[in-house]
């Protein structure tokens, strides 16, 4: 048997009183939490729910999450994580391709409104038969006829339940890809997927303890923070203090009063606590001493705000690189090796990576190609989807669609994405090689490039533009000082100031959006 639930309940076992997630004015032990976990394994099991099916759950980051996973979990169930973004018929999608037979989704309050969108989806969704309002509140009634709230499945249930055996092989979460390139794909993720991935990123790069506190600001419904955050958080029997939307004020804030240790985050997010205008009542001595790693991942983090992330809070950012179709992480910078500022550094235990080129040759060190990986982070494939699962694995390699480049010494960098490589004239342009130089402007405080069309070069370079407060800089005298530190075909023609850029819940900048903006 190897069911991932086996994480919160050794914890809860040879940590019963050792507090497990914080929010607001709540503070659950793991004890508390197995307990609440159990009783939501007994909930579905109740209405029907069995082993195999497929449960989505919809939620900020707040102790529900958490309790209803491995709830799900418990009973051999699979969870399906839903951004809480999502529209009504994005949540319909979600819920019909899963084959999802229930949906648990937060109602939201007047501090973190939600609004009605989940109910909607799940109304647009009649094949999924059992819904359930999260509020906690067992005698709260539902807004939708006919469906009931969380706290109505859990009372009166017994908070002990025996874990359902599972194949390693079973699935245990359906994740879903961002859906850049077309309709989102569910990756189908196995309780050993996850299980050796947790133990690998807790145990060896992270090297958690059950001293540390970690601030848990990424959503728990991405690969990212369920791996890295909350489940190797759960491994180690480390503390989380949650923090349902991301403000760096706010961030600060509870790092210094939490004795925060450890924070996980996206290169936007330490862009704002390192731009954050405010930082009255936080005293970044104390948060300094306390912070004893952070790591990268999600995006690129320019070295620029890396390099001046380190000054000013005395520690070090570790970057990594995963996918959701690697459990996530397949790469990082190992802290008993060098850091390599701008390097995903090497592979993770247990995990090869290679640089092909277009005829799927493995390339020269040095030299820019594909990344593919193969291991037991892998994938099983994309569920309902063979044709783009055999796209996308190839004899036991995933396809990355990143360009990347291997240095002397074993370390990895990405160069871009494949789908965002701009050809201008028939020349290869990498936006975050442009993006690099760009940032070591004095007047931006955060750009990214993109391709727009052009009847000359095809396609031209183009760098959307966000300035410092009270910064003043032109477009034409930003593309001039561009010009003269970058190849004359790479600088971008066009420059365009804005306000902010989009960005996902996850703090991505989506550039899919950007360019229908400009």
């Amino acid at each position: 048997m190897l069911n991932l639930s086996i994480v919160l309940e050794q914890s809860a076992k040879n940590l019963p009183n050792h507090e497990a997630f914080v929010y607001a004015d709540t503070r659950l032990t793991f004890a508390q939490t197995n307990a609440a976990a159990n009783q939501v394994a007994n909930g579905l099991k109740a209405i029907g729910i069995k082993k195999g099916d497929k449960v989505a759950l919809s939620c900020l980051n707040l102790p529900y999450f958490p309790i209803i996973y491995y709830g799900i979990l418990k009973l051999g169930g699979v969870v399906v994580p839903l951004s809480v973004l999502l529209k009504r018929d994005e949540i319909a999608y979600h819920l019909q391709n899963s084959d999802a037979k229930a949906y648990l989704c937060f109602q939201g309050t007047p501090d973190l409104p939600m609004g009605e969108e989940g109910h909607a989806g799940f109304l647009a969704s009649p094949d999924c038969q059992h819904f359930f309002v999260i509020t906690g509140n067992p005698k709260a009634e539902s807004p939708i006829i006919g469906t009931a709230t969380l706290g109505s499945l859990m009372a009166q249930k017994s908070p002990h339940f025996n874990t359902v055996s599972t194949k390693a092989d079973d699935d245990a979460v359906i994740i879903y890809t961002s859906g850049t390139t077309g309709k989102p794909k569910g990756a189908q993720l196995s309780h050993s997927n996850l299980f050796l991935n947790v133990s690998t990123s807790a145990d060896t790069f992270l090297q958690l303890r059950e001293t540390d506190v970690q601030l848990l600001t990424l959503p728990m419904f991405h690969i990212f923070a369920m791996t890295v955050n909350m489940n190797a958080g759960v491994y180690k029997g480390v503390k989380s203090i949650l923090l349902p939307r991301f403000d760096a004020q706010a961030a600060l804030h509870l790092m210094q009063k939490e004795k925060v240790t450890f924070f996980a985050g996206v290169p936007t997010m330490y862009w704002a606590l390192l731009n954050c205008p405010n930082t009255e009542g936080a005293d970044l001595a104390e948060i300094s001493k306390n912070l004893r790693l952070c790591v990268s991942g999600g995006a690129s983090l320019p070295v620029q705000v890396l390099t001046e992330f380190d000054a000013k809070f005395k520690v070090a950012i570790l970057e990594g690189y995963g996918m959701s179709e690697g459990s996530p992480v397949v790469t990082f910078n190992q802290p008993n090796r060098e850091r390599k500022p701008g390097s995903i550094g090497t592979p993770v235990w247990g995990v090869d990576v290679m640089l092909i080129n277009e005829k799927g040759k493995q390339v020269p060190m040095g030299e820019k190609g594909e990344l593919i990986y193969r291991g037991p982070n892998v994938m099983k494939g994309y569920y309902k989807s063979p044709v783009e699962t055999r796209k996308a694995l190839k004899n036991g390699w995933l396809h990355s669609g990143d360009v990347a480049v291997q240095d002397n010494d074993g370390y990895f960098y990405i160069v871009d994405r494949v789908k965002d490589m701009i050809i201008r004239g028939g020349l290869n342009v990498y936006p975050r090689e442009v993006e690099e130089v760009m940032m070591k402007h004095e007047a931006i405080s955060l750009v990214a490039v993109i391709g727009v069309p052009s009847d000359e070069h095809g396609e031209e370079v183009k760098a959307c533009v966000v300035l410092k407060p009270n910064a003043v800089a032109s477009p034409e005298e930003i593309v001039e000082w561009t010009k003269s530190r970058i190849a004359a075909y790479k600088y971008p023609r066009t420059v365009q100031i804005m306000a902010a850029l989009p960005m996902s819940a996850t703090g991505k900048i989506l550039k899919k959006d950007l360019r229908k903006l400009v």
